[in-house]
């Protein structure tokens, strides 16, 4: 009996995935919960596991876009691990004697000898036939070499551990016949020339492509802008960071006052904290907010939960810990979701100014920007501050222009002004 391998649910806002890769080879033993593939989404990367142990048959190919619910790969429950099984007690087999005789040749003998040792190492080491051969490949594989007719063996493999794919196959039937052995791996390698490099994009980033696209395409999103004095801050963690830092054994960090901040903000102008539902609209009445995190393969944006409730460094130890799960890529689906509102800080790259996208199905979005100095005028004197440019990007849907402008002054007052933090003013 085969059990199904199935590509579970992830979330209301996921139905698929790129399948970037297997894990194990077709036709090899799994054993229970044994990492069998790896699934990426605009989202995360996740591990498939193997439910069953027995030998594994793969349905679909790496790189392949898959629904969730969808069956990828079979396991034959009924299989026995290869060597596993118990080796019984069997009576040598007579070995076959040269007839004895009495004028026999001792040469002929050897030369009998030699024939047979041949032919043993022969069935050896022999190369694979070609129905050998293709039992290595998908089925997918395998019909399509036997509709196109072409000799696998022929065709340069792209897959792991140089396997032949569909899109193998797919582009050997393009070319020429005699060009055939000799194609390279153009689709999954770049091409350089002298004016520019071709390189395909990665599963993960088609994802988060086709996310922002829809995010715009779905919400009215409209931007507003204002700019924060630093001054009080920076002032603020000069005088208490070696405390803080003795204290809490982390540093005290920018990001911690503007989530208390947009905490601030979002109990003041609760229009904000809002999602649509349908035709309904939900305001939410927690404080759950989301960071985008950069990683190497892309932007995650995990939910430190209850930031009403935690402490400065509470927070910073939350965003630390996430920073350092995503980048391994330990970030799970779960960390990711149920945010109501979401920071993003372009000013680590040195971006001065920005228009962020919305995270759906939230309502709004911070952008935080580069610290510069800059000549501004404070009782009619001009002075150099520590200046930084706010964005906030909103669903117009949702949120009205005079509710946004307002949020955006509530940060930019608790910023300024952080005794307000904790007098709740």
């Amino acid at each position: 009996m085969s059990k199904e391998v199935i590509i579970p649910a992830l979330g209301e806002s996921i139905s698929s995935g790129i399948l970037s890769s297997w894990k194990v080879a077709d036709g090899s033993f799994v054993e229970l919960d044994q990492p069998i593939y790896e699934l990426e989404t605009d989202k995360i990367t996740q591990e498939g596991l193997a439910e069953e142990s027995g030998i594994i048959s793969l349905l679909v190919q790496e790189g392949e876009e898959v629904e969730i619910g969808a069956t990828v790969a079979q396991i034959d429950e009924s299989a026995e691990k290869p060597g596993s099984g118990v080796i019984e007690s069997r009576e040598p087999e007579k070995s076959k004697t040269i007839p004895a005789e009495e004028n026999a040749d001792p040469k002929r003998i050897l030369d009998d000898v030699d024939k047979s040792k041949k032919s043993i190492d022969e069935s050896l080491f022999s190369r694979p036939t070609g129905e050998e051969q293709n039992k290595r490949h998908s089925p997918a594989v395998r019909k399509l070499l036997e509709e196109t007719g072409l000799d696998s063996k022929k065709i340069k493999g792209t897959g792991k551990d140089g396997r032949v794919t569909k899109a193998d196959v797919l582009e050997a039937k393009q070319a020429p016949s005699e060009e055939i052995a000799e194609l390279p791996a153009a689709h999954c390698a770049p091409l350089q020339t002298s004016d520019y490099t071709r390189r395909p994009m990665s599963p993960i980033r088609k994802r988060i492509a086709a996310r922002l696209v829809e995010a715009q395409q779905t919400a009215a999103i409209l931007s507003t802008f204002n700019e924060v004095d630093l001054s009080a801050v920076i002032k603020l963690r000069k005088t208490h960071q070696e405390a803080f830092l003795k204290s809490n054994g982390i540093k005290l960090g920018f990001m911690s006052f503007f989530i208390k901040a947009v905490v601030h903000g979002l109990k003041s102008v609760p229009g904000i904290n809002v999602r649509i539902e349908g035709e309904e609209l939900i305001e939410n009445h927690y404080y759950d907010i989301s960071v985008a995190v950069g990683t190497e393969k892309g932007l995650v944006v995990p939910v430190v939960r209850k930031c009403d409730q935690l402490s400065f460094a509470e927070i910073e130890q939350s965003i630390i810990n996430f920073a350092e799960k995503a980048r391994s890529g330990g970030i799970t689906l779960e960390d990711m979701q149920g945010g109501c509102f979401t920071i993003t800080n372009g000013g680590i790259y040195g971006s001065m100014l920005s228009t962020p996208i919305i995270n759906p199905p939230q309502s709004g979005i911070l952008g935080m920007h580069s610290i510069q100095e800059r000549p501004v005028v404070r009782d009619g004197e001009i002075v150099i501050r520590p200046m930084m440019y706010l964005a906030l990007s909103y669903d117009h849907r949702v949120v009205d222009g005079k509710e946004a402008v307002t949020f955006l002054v509530k940060i930019k007052e608790a910023i300024e002004d952080p005794a307000r933090l904790a007098l709740g003013i």
